[in-house]
């Protein structure tokens, strides 16, 4: 049997900033690997989820030259939590700043859940800046999966979990729990808002993986992760990410000259694998990996192994 690939071994950047957006925020950037080597950008997932360490070890640093980021309020960018100015659009327009300071015409494009849609927002709006696209754990933010993981679907899987996500809420209010937690995660009332928060991010921490991980869903219990998290994720799901409904897949056609791989987990609970496989239908240039024995997390091993040879392939190591 193939032995599976794991990550490249703790890197430090070479290089960190801040972007001035011009409209309120400062963005986190920082630079790893070989400087002029194959130039990537990672987006991390959430929204609001910030990057970490191991995050920069997906990528062969002899090989690449790559740029991560914090979005717009989490991570160590400013105003922490602030949802002024925080739309996808704008992370479009960020990720595009990035790039020209980079001094790249073309980078690939990696990201997972949330990144994979954000990944998705940006190469279908500027498909001649992506030599490739690297996702995992494909969502579309649209109507269906957000019932799905919020109102019906997955509560059923993790009942015990889902009473303790609707607990924050009273009864009356639980038809439409975006809002209900939308209302409490912007409001006054700071014991209320931390406690929802915490319940919010909890929820999504502890149902990414297949078996339960404490080392991926720790950091779901920091308030000041959980504050930052729910409060930005939230936003943008209220908003349903500035998209039309299903228009990421309606646009897919944009890709069609963009080599890509799509990894996703059989057993993937947030973001069910119809969604990658509707995309691998419009996109059949890309490579479609469903895993199976695993779900949601970037670090469940079928899905890292095939994450890290997709990034050693398109830097044309065997």
């Amino acid at each position: 049997m193939t032995d599976l690939r794991t990550l490249y071994p703790e890197i430090e950047p070479f290089e960190t900033g801040f972007l001035d957006t011009g409209d309120g925020h400062s963005v986190y950037w920082e630079r790893v690997g070989t400087k002029g080597a194959k130039p990537a950008v990672f987006l991390h997932g959430g929204p609001g989820g910030g990057c970490s360490a191991s995050h920069r070890r997906l990528f062969d640093p002899a090989l690449y030259d790559i740029i991560l980021f914090d979005q717009r309020g989490c991570g160590r960018s400013t105003p922490f939590a602030s949802l002024d100015n925080n739309t996808t659009w704008h992370l479009v327009a960020d990720i595009e700043r990035l790039r020209e300071m980079a001094g790249v015409d073309q980078w690939q494009v990696f990201g997972g859940s949330w990144g994979s849609t954000l990944a998705l927002a940006y190469a279908e709006t500027h498909p001649e800046r992506v030599s490739e696209l690297v996702l995992r754990g494909i969502y579309l933010l649209t109507k269906a999966e957000m019932d799905w993981y919020y109102q019906f679907g997955v509560s059923e899987m993790f009942p015990e979990k889902y009473d303790a996500f609707i607990a924050p809420i009273p009864e009356a209010e639980r038809g439409d729990l975006v809002t209900a937690y939308r209302k409490r995660l912007i409001g006054d009332n700071r014991e209320e808002q931390l406690r929802c928060a915490k319940a919010w991010s909890v929820w999504e921490g502890e149902t990414i993986t297949l078996l339960p991980e404490p080392s991926t869903s720790d950091q779901f219990h920091e308030a000041e992760f959980a504050l930052a998290f729910a409060r930005i994720e939230n936003h943008y799901f209220i908003h349903a990410g500035w998209f039309e409904d299903g228009q990421l897949l309606r646009d897919a056609g944009r890709l069609k000259d963009i080599p890509g791989t799509i990894v996703h987990g059989r057993y993937d609970m947030p973001c069910p694998m119809r969604q990658a496989w509707e995309l691998h239908k419009a996109w059949p240039k890309a490579d479609f990996y469903p895993i199976e024995g695993a779900g949601h997390a970037y670090s469940e091993p079928g899905i890292l192994d095939q994450l890290i040879r997709a990034t050693d392939k398109y830097a044309g190591k065997a």
